[in-house]
C-alpha cells in the first residue's frame, strides 16, 4: 500500500502537499513547485482559490508545466494547532477526496506536513491509520447496480527522512486502521449471520494467522465450570453459546498478564424485559465490545508488543422462549456469587461477570472490560464520549492516556460504597443485576466491580460510541470500531504497577 522514495525519484501523476497558514508564505518544496508553475500557487492562495485553513482540500492542474498531472493541497491551519488528531482527520479528508476522484495512486510530500511538534514518524503513523479508516466502506448485502468506489492501491511517500523508520511507522498506522475496520465490519454484520459460533470461528482464524493460543468453550464446558451467567442468558436461544479465549505471550514468563474482556451479545431482544420496537432495531451491534477486543488483538498480532494478553469474549444472543431466564430467577455465577435477576435486559453484565472470572482463571492480573452495556451512559455522556469506571486510578490513567492519543475520549463515572450497597441489596441472593434506573450506567459498573474483586480493573461502556449516525473524515456512518485502537495502544505501553 505504501512505498517510500526520496524527492528526486517520484514520478506519480498526482502529488499531495500540506500548506500551513503563514500569511500566504511558501517554503521548501511548495516554493519549488510555485516557481515551476510560474507563481500559480501563491497567486491562487492570494485570491482564495487555495486555502491553507485546516481541512480545506484544493486541487490545481500544472497543464504541462511539469510532469505531474494534478496537485492536491491540504490546508493544515496554524502550525501550533497541528496535532496528531488534526493530521489524521486532514489525511482522512484527503484520501476520501482521492477515492471519490477514483485516483488509485498518488505521492505525498510528507515533509511538507512536519512541524517542531509533529515529526515524520507521527505524520507517517497518522497517514497509515487515516488511509484505512477514511476509505472504509460498509460491507452490505445489496445487489449493486452502480460500480463501488475503487480503493486506493498505492501511496508513495516522498521524504528526505529515514525511509526505514517511515515505513515502520506507516506499518503501525496501517495495523491500527485495519484492526479498527475489522471491528467495524463485525459490528455491522446482521445477527443471523454473525452468531456466537461464527464469532468463535472468526477468532480461531485470527489465532491461526497470528499464532495466538485459542480456546473455545462449549455449553457443556460452561456447565462443568459453573458459568451460570453465560448459561442463564443463553437459556432462551437456539444458538449455542461460546466462551472465546485468545492468548498472546510476548514475554518469556506468563506474568503481568493483561485481561481484555469484551461483551459478545450477537443480538439482544432484552429477553422477557423486552425492548420496545424502536429500541430493538440495531441490537446486532451489542457485540461491539467483543469486536473492539478482536480488533485490538489483530493490531497486537501485527505489532507484536512485549506484553502478555488474554482476551476473553463471552458470546451468545439474548432471546425469548419457554426456557429463557425470567425476572426473579436466581443464578450462580462462575465466581460462586449468586445473582437475583431483576431485569433480563441487563444481560451483558451477567456474561461479563463470568468473562472476568475466567480471565482471572487464565492468569489475568489487570482487567479491562468493554461493552455496549447501558442506555444510561448515552443519557449521561451522549454519543461522543465513552463512559468509564475503575477501582484503580493507576491503571485507569494508562487507559485514559491511550484513549487520548487515539482520539477516542472517555469520561470517568464514580462508584461509591452506596452504589455497591445497591447491587448487594437482595433478599434472595448475594447481588441483584439491576437496582433501578437511577445511575443505571454506574450500577452496571458497580456490579462488574464485584467480579473484578481485588484485581486492578477498568470498565468501558461504549453504548453511545460504538456506532454513529453521521459520516466523518475517518469513516462512514454505522459501526465505529471504537476502542480497538485504545486497547491496542494501552497494551503496547502498559507498565505493571510494581515495575
Amino acid at each position: 500500500m505504501f512505498q517510500v522514495q526520496s524527492l528526486l525519484n517520484w514520478n506519480e501523476d498526482t502529488i499531495v502537499l500540506g500548506v500551513f497558514q503563514k500569511n500566504n508564505q511558501l517554503g521548501g518544496l511548495l516554493s519549488i513547485l510555485d516557481e515551476k508553475l510560474e507563481g500559480q500557487i501563491s497567486e491562487l492562495m492570494k485570491e482564495g482559490d487555495i486555502s491553507p485553513k485546516r481541512g480545506e482540500i484544493s486541487k490545481l492542474y500544472p497543464l504541462g508545466k511539469m510532469s505531474t498531472k494534478r496537485i492536491y493541497l491540504a490546508g493544515l491551519g496554524k502550525e501550533k494547532e497541528f496535532t496528531f488528531e488534526a493530521a489524521r482527520e486532514i489525511f482522512g479528508k484527503l484520501f476520501q477526496s482521492l477515492q471519490k476522484a477514483r485516483i488509485q495512486t498518488a505521492a505525498v510530500a510528507a515533509d511538507t506536513f512536519l512541524t517542531e511538534e509533529m515529526d515524520i514518524l507521527e505524520i507517517s503513523h497518522a497517514m497509515g491509520e487515516a488511509l484505512h479508516l477514511s476509505t472504509y466502506q460498509v460491507q452490505n448485502y445489496k445487489h449493486k447496480s452502480n460500480e463501488p468506489e475503487k480503493p486506493i492501491q498505492q501511496m508513495t511517500i516522498i521524504s528526505e527522512k529515514d525511509s526505514a523508520e517511515i515505513q515502520a511507522a506507516l506499518n503501525v498506522g496501517e495495523a491500527y486502521g485495519k484492526g479498527t475496520n475489522s471491528a467495524r465490519t463485525l459490528v455491522n454484520m446482521p445477527g443471523n449471520i454473525l452468531t456466537a459460533s461464527e464469532l468463535a470461528e472468526y477468532a480461531a482464524r485470527l489465532s491461526e494467522k497470528y499464532g495466538f493460543e485459542c480456546e473455545i468453550l462449549e455449553k457443556e464446558d460452561m456447565e462443568k465450570l459453573g458459568m451460570g451467567g453465560m448459561l442463564a442468558v443463553n437459556q432462551g436461544s437456539a444458538e449455542p453459546p461460546k466462551m472465546i479465549v485468545l492468548k498472546y505471550q510476548g514475554r518469556e514468563n506468563w506474568e503481568d498478564v493483561i485481561g481484555l474482556v469484551g461483551k459478545g451479545i450477537t443480538f439482544d431482544t432484552g429477553g422477557y424485559s423486552i425492548k420496545p420496537k424502536d429500541g430493538i432495531v440495531g441490537m446486532k451491534t451489542d457485540m461491539g465490545g467483543a469486536a473492539a477486543v478482536l480488533g485490538a488483538m489483530e493490531i497486537v498480532g501485527e505489532t507484536k508488543p512485549e506484553q502478555n494478553i488474554v482476551a476473553v469474549i463471552p458470546s451468545t444472543d439474548n432471546m425469548i422462549s419457554g426456557s429463557a431466564m425470567k425476572p426473579d430467577d436466581v443464578i450462580i455465577s462462575m465466581s460462586g456469587k449468586t445473582i437475583e435477576i431483576l431485569n433480563t435486559d441487563a444481560e451483558g453484565r451477567l456474561v461479563l461477570a463470568d468473562g472476568l472470572t475466567y480471565a482471572k482463571h487464565h492468569g489475568a492480573e489487570v482487567l479491562v472490560d468493554i461493552a455496549t452495556l447501558t442506555g444510561g451512559v448515552i443519557v449521561a455522556l451522549g454519543t461522543e464520549m465513552t463512559g468509564s469506571m475503575t477501582n484503580n486510578e493507576g491503571l485507569y490513567k494508562q487507559v485514559l492516556e491511550a484513549s487520548e492519543e487515539c482520539g477516542e475520549p472517555m469520561w470517568q463515572l464514580p462508584i461509591t460504597e452506596k452504589d455497591m450497597k445497591r447491587v448487594r441489596n437482595s433478599q434472595m441472593a448475594d447481588l441483584n443485576n439491576s437496582p433501578g434506573r437511577e445511575g443505571h450506567a454506574i450500577m452496571a459498573g458497580a456490579f462488574l466491580r464485584e467480579f473484578a474483586e481485588g484485581s486492578p480493573w477498568v470498565h468501558l461502556d461504549i453504548a453511545g460510541t460504538a456506532t454513529t449516525k453521521k459520516a466523518s473524515p475517518l469513516g462512514p456512518s454505522g459501526a465505529t470500531g471504537v476502542m480497538a485502537r485504545t486497547l491496542a495502544s494501552f497494551v503496547e505501553r502498559f507498565v505493571p504497577e510494581n515495575s
